[in-house]
């Protein structure tokens, strides 16, 4: 199981999204920035999606810190291909920041780019 937390302003709406798409083998809860550096400094997360108004600065500001610029990527307001996250997942990022304004098209392009390094076997039956 893939285990993403959401943070941030827009937490709610990106972990509403990540349930609807309704791929098997990911979970999804709400958390806040300490508590998702935590978990996934512990192993008990694989990814953090973060939003705030500009996608670089609150949502990412403790994680970048705990875990290190390398683990972190602000995608701002920019709509990434998931070959690109695919890239940066397999450069070790797991914590992903963007705009409250993207989070409708941003989160599932994260989110199938994660399920699939991740190995999550795809869409659920509707």
């Amino acid at each position: 199981m893939t285990r993403i937390l959401t943070g941030g302003l827009g937490r709610t709406d990106v972990a509403r999204i990540v349930q609807q798409l309704g791929l098997d083998g990911i979970d999804v809860a709400e958390s806040d920035d300490m508590g998702a550096a935590v978990e996934l400094r512990s192993g008990r997360a694989d990814c953090y999606l973060g939003t705030c108004h500009t996608g670089a600065g609150a949502s990412l500001g403790v994680l970048v810190g705990v875990l290190g610029s390398d683990a972190c990527h602000t995608f701002g307001r920019a709509v990434p291909q998931e070959n690109q996250v695919a890239a940066l997942l397999a450069a070790g990022v797991k914590v992903f920041g963007f705009a409250v304004d993207r989070i409708e098209a941003v989160t599932p392009v994260i989110v199938r780019a994660v399920a699939g390094a991740h190995g999550a076997p795809g869409l659920r039956a509707p």
